[in-house]
């Protein structure tokens, strides 16, 4: 099978190393947006990219936080957390292979592959589903502690939520979201007493939960965030493109094998609906305990319209028929 795949973040790459490693012939087209500056990667994220990837010391030289510090709706708490901070171009270089050679991939002839992946926008039909109205803004930061340097700092406020992350050796980011930086930093007590902001804030992002639906036809399917975009706030979204990209490799393997194709693709349509629903519910007590003001309420209520509505989708769907046995679908029935 000749698979055509649109896009060059940690989806793509995870699946063109999969269906590549199955015989698949894969003809990447990259998608040119800024990479993200710093992703929080959790260790259970690492450990399954690294197992994926046999690469067993994958970004082991990056920095490493050990414990966030949370003030939600209530006094600043400690919680353990490991993970490492990479920028998104940093692990997408780490993941890509050696290729000889400096010559930019050739766009891909959607006439004479079989099947199309998007792991970037634009997809073939459908529309963009958010839940939620916030935007994010970024912007690097001095830290005034040498402590900052191994932890996170989460905080809500009245208007709206901030994010501490560290970088370099006395450096951060900063995400805000809710409104302007410099206002949110004037409501806060955690996170305003310990940096200093450098330069200028990002251009706004999304934020806000959102799902593409449809998923995906006859000869393509929507992975990574294309498919589904996580609330930084409360899910691992890094993770969730890698999980993403195993079923989607997968579902192309067992197709090609001669699986029942409409029955495929149904099963990771709901897969991803019943995932995008659990991030919905996670994310629905934290805006329901961050604040009481008109913004925090309107965030909830969004986000419990999302839960109804991937409720419904998945009431109008079969029950699961296949499973994943390591990187590859099993009959539920054949398993037990």
């Amino acid at each position: 099978m000749h698979v055509g795949l649109s896009g060059s973040g940690v989806a793509a790459t995870t699946c063109a190393h999969l269906l590549a490693g199955a015989g698949f012939r894969v003809a990447m087209e990259a998608a040119l947006r800024p990479p993200v500056p710093t992703i929080l990667l959790s260790d259970a994220a690492l450990a399954l990219m690294r197992g994926l990837f046999d690469r067993p010391a994958l970004l082991a030289d990056r920095p490493r936080i050990d414990r966030r510090l949370v003030a939600w709706g209530g006094e600043a708490v400690t919680i353990p957390h490991g993970a490492a901070l990479a920028s998104e171009e940093g692990i997408n270089d780490a993941l890509k292979p050696p290729v000889a050679g400096d010559a930019p991939p050739s766009p891909v002839d959607f006439h004479i592959v079989d099947f199309h992946i998007h792991a970037a926008p634009p997809l073939p039909a459908g529309e963009l589903h958010i839940f939620g109205e916030r935007n994010a803004l970024a912007t690097h930061v001095r830290l005034r502690r040498a402590t900052c340097g191994q932890e996170a700092r989460v905080e809500a406020v009245a208007d709206g939520w901030l994010f501490l992350v560290p970088a370099e050796a006395g450096f951060g980011w900063l995400l805000g979201v809710g409104g302007a930086l410099d206002r949110l930093l004037a409501q806060s007590r955690l996170i305003a007493p310990v940096v200093d902001m450098l330069g200028a804030t990002s251009t706004p992002f999304l934020a806000a939960p959102r799902i593409h639906l449809p998923l995906c036809g006859n000869d393509w399917l929507a992975c990574g965030t294309a498919a589904l975009g996580f609330d930084p706030m409360c899910g691992d979204g890094t993770a969730q493109s890698v999980r993403e990209a195993i079923l989607a490799s997968a579902v192309l393997v067992a197709i090609a094998e001669g699986g029942d194709r409409d029955a495929l693709l149904t099963h990771y349509r709901s897969m991803l609906i019943a995932a995008m629903r659990r991030h919905l519910q996670i994310c629905a007590q934290f805006y329901a305990s961050g604040g009481q003001g008109d913004w925090w309420r309107a965030q909830h209520d969004a986000l419990m319209q999302g839960y109804r509505q991937c409720t419904g989708l998945l009431a109008r769907l079969p029950e699961p028929r296949f499973m994943l046995d390591g990187l590859r679908l099993v009959s539920r029935r054949q398993a037990a």
